[in-house]
């Protein structure tokens, strides 16, 4: 998607502005839904679970509302420590916003991971509502059983159903949140999409093509770093990042036979990276073995997480 264009100066019959944090199960299909609704591509996207690490702000522009998303890490049982940065992450995002907004993959249903945000988010005061993602692949009476049930745990303000995918149901979504924001001014610029650095984006798209072609063989841990961005005269950007892996083996199946593996994650980042800024790149990969970097508290402030003791 293009990012959007440039919108006028706030109107002066007044502005309003507020947060709205989307949270979920992991592969609910919160990442798809924020880029859908921001109108541009602001969190990576993969079918591989526990993808989103950090929050990740879009911002949407409704009227005289900027909606401002927080795509949290999707919630579920940690196991280690950066699971638990995550999931801390993700409940500090809903405690902190105007609004919850709580996403549930409708082909899966109220499963035990649902449930348990269910019973967790009857302690949150923000204002909520449902969200029933998938609406293009679940049958129309299991969409109705699953709304009544999850309004049995917890009455919703509002039950919506979407296609993240398609958009299909994601305007009414919009004009519901820029009805509940505060009044007040605008927190970014209104052609923003995102508080994400461009450096921070361009990794996790790298990120993204990492795991699209080696969700199979690759942990989720693994990370890519931005260590250069240089604008050149001709108005092209040299960009040059590291994914780091924690073992050798690991490294080997980044780079492929021959390198090729890294050369078509190379590729397919580069053309995505220049189309969202709307310059020619040029990307340089590196793949480097970092041990035990989920324990390193630097690694956490990097991804914008706190550390857990």
């Amino acid at each position: 998607m293009p990012l959007p264009a440039p919108l006028p100066e706030a109107p002066e019959g007044g502005t309003k502005a507020g947060f709205i944090a989307l949270i979920g199960a992991p592969n609910a299909g919160k990442s798809t839904l924020i880029n859908q609704l921001v109108g541009t591509k602001v969190s990576i996207v993969t079918h591989k679970v526990q993808t989103t690490r950090s929050i990740i702000r879009g911002v949407a522009m409704h009227g005289a509302a900027q909606l401002v998303f927080i795509d949290t890490p999707g919630i579920f049982k940690p196991k280690r420590r950066l699971d638990r940065a995550m999931v801390d992450t993700a409940w500090g995002g809903a405690r902190d916003a105007d609004l919850i907004a709580l996403l549930i993959d409708a082909r899966k249903g109220i499963d035990e991971e649902v449930e348990s945000i269910l019973k967790r988010l009857k302690g949150q005061s923000a204002p909520k509502v449902l969200i029933l993602n998938k609406t293009d692949v679940a049958k129309r009476e299991k969409l109705l059983d699953l709304a009544q049930a999850a309004n049995a745990h917890i009455e919703f303000e509002e039950t919506f159903m979407v296609s993240a995918l398609t958009g299909d149901g994601t305007s009414t979504i919009l004009d519901h949140f820029a009805g509940k924001v505060p009044d007040g001014p605008w927190l970014y610029p209104a052609d923003q999409p995102s508080d994400l650095p461009l450096r921070i984006l361009a990794a996790e798209i790298t990120r993204e093509k990492l795991f699209e072609r080696l969700h199979q063989e690759l942990p989720y841990i693994s990370t890519v770093e931005t260590e250069r961005w240089e604008a050149r005269k001709d108005g092209s950007a040299r960009i040059e990042q590291t994914i780091y892996v924690e073992r050798d083996s690991q490294k080997s199946i980044v780079l492929g036979k021959r390198g090729q593996t890294v050369k078509a994650i190379s590729q397919a980042a580069r053309q995505e990276i220049s189309d969202i800024i709307d310059a020619p790149v040029h990307l340089f990969l590196f793949v480097k073995v970092r041990e035990n970097w989920a324990d390193d508290p630097e690694r956490y402030r990097e991804m914008g997480l706190e550390f857990p003791k």
